[in-house]
């Protein structure tokens, strides 16, 4: 006999099943992690396919560019389908489907093939939303936020190529290996297909067999309802400062290194991992403050840090030349080297890693039986802000002639999104406690023993915000 949920959710698991559940969250974070590198990996790879090839710079980041698309649009139907049919079924076909196209780029010696591969393989990204949906429906509410947390730890596949790429590529340039395979970069392609067949496999094998499909049987209309909702685009816009930031600066910081602090590609790739790590690791840290202290004081922090950490980021090196009587003179003089840079790239990695688990740890308890949809909505949004902020940090620095403007872009994104967010809670208790609100706005002396306002544990008033 089945039980209802609390709020609507799902009916929570007999003690029974609590294996099938971390069997499917260990399986997914797994898929997750090699999918996410493969969805990246021409960050890496389109150094030498650059130099083999003869490619220009523009041929190069288009590679990325239609990538980083395509696995971003589908994310919203990705959701769904995990809703309906299981997350069983929709991982391991996403995985051996996307295995065809990156064994392909082995094979491939043209630029337009490459294109087109590079644009199957960007389906890899989509995987996200609908692992996101699947885990929702197989953990009760009081843990979503940490298991959506290490799932969502599966970004840390953008780190992958950047380790194992050079030392293979390097390692095995000029050997053939079964007669067949060609070392150098075309065999870090070959390795990546090989392990997603053997995923696609290991998934449907070791998950449980009977899913849980929370969305079966409901009309498609249904599960678009709560699209219409403004809560659903705000954090969404979140998603876009958190995530896609996050992979647009993943591609954008070697670059950046490499200009502005003279180091080698290499040191560049290695010094994007200590900004990817921590984006991608601390995600169970965000999900379990999530579910500890609530969602909504997790986001006041990470947007907090991000703005200072952009802020210090977005200043340029320089100084300022004041004409005084005596001749000009140059004040508040300001430089910001390569260790402290990476010290605050890290400390906004951090504030990412946790807000990208806050996000997701809303979607469920606000509508716990559209995860499918409502997560694959915010997902392709981040997703698509990852294709987008790449452009407009270059137009930004050739319009302003300061690389720092890359910073800037995400110092005003984030500061938008904080004053949204506060607007938002600021209005819920003018409008659903109004008396809550008059005793914040009261001298210091009346509201010394009254709950101090904005930061209140979450409750049901809270879902109206």
């Amino acid at each position: 006999m089945s039980t209802a949920a609390p709020h609507g959710g799902a009916p929570p698991l007999p003690e029974a099943d609590v294996s099938g559940r971390r069997r499917v969250l260990v399986m997914s974070t797994l898929a997750f992690t090699v999918l996410f590198a493969v969805w990246l990996m021409f960050g890496i790879l389109g150094v030498p396919i650059r130099k083999e090839l003869g490619l220009s710079d523009v041929q190069l980041a288009w590679l990325t560019a239609v990538a980083v698309l395509n696995g971003s649009l589908w994310r919203l139907p990705m959701g769904m389908l995990a809703d309906r049919i299981g997350g069983r079924a929709v991982i391991s076909a996403m995985l051996i489907a996307c295995s065809v196209p990156t064994f392909l780029v082995s094979r491939a010696h043209d630029y337009g093939v490459l294109l087109v591969l590079a644009f199957l393989i960007g389906f890899a990204g989509n995987s996200f939303s609908a692992g996101i949906a699947w885990n929702s429906a197989w953990f009760p509410r009081e843990r979503q936020g940490f298991a959506l947390g290490v799932f969502g730890a599966g970004n840390v596949g953008a780190s992958v190529t950047k380790f194992i790429g050079p030392p293979l590529i390097t390692g095995t340039a000029g050997a053939t290996y079964l007669g067949v395979f060609d070392g150098g970069w075309r065999i870090v392609p070959v390795i990546y297909a090989a392990l997603l067949v053997s995923l696609g496999i290991g998934v449907w094998i070791a998950c449980p067999r009977h899913d849980r499909t929370p969305g079966r049987g409901r009309p498609l209309r249904e599960q678009l309802v709560p699209l219409r909702e403004a809560r659903v685009w705000r954090f969404s816009l979140y998603y876009v400062v958190v995530f896609g930031a996050y992979v647009a600066l993943a591609a954008w910081l070697p670059k950046y290194y490499v200009d502005n602090f003279d180091v080698s590609l290499q040191t560049a790739a290695l010094l994007t991992a200590t900004f990817i790590f921590p984006a991608s690791l601390l995600r169970p840290v965000g999900g379990w403050f999530s579910d500890r202290f609530g969602a909504r004081r997790a986001m006041y922090w990470t947007f907090a840090v991000m703005a200072l950490a952009a802020g210090v980021l977005q200043m340029p090196n320089g100084h300022i030349v004041v004409d005084t009587t005596s001749g000009p003179r140059e004040v508040l003089p300001y430089t910001i080297s390569l260790v402290p840079f990476v010290l605050v790239v890290f400390v906004l990695g951090c504030a990412m890693g946790v807000g990208k688990a806050a996000v997701y740890k809303h979607i469920p308890e606000y509508f716990p039986d559209n995860v499918g949809s409502v997560g694959g909505l915010v997902g392709m949004l981040g997703g698509l802000g990852g294709f987008f902020l790449p452009p407009m940090f270059a137009y930004a620095q050739q319009w302003t002639g300061f690389p720092s403007s890359t910073f800037l872009i995400l110092f005003v994104l984030t500061l938008v999104c904080l004053a949204w967010m506060h607007w938002t809670v600021v209005h819920m208790l003018h409008t659903q406690s109004p008396e809550l609100a008059r005793h914040m706005e009261a001298p210091r002396g009346a509201t010394e023993d009254r709950p101090h306002g904005l930061l209140v544990p979450q409750s049901e008033k809270e879902a109206h915000a």
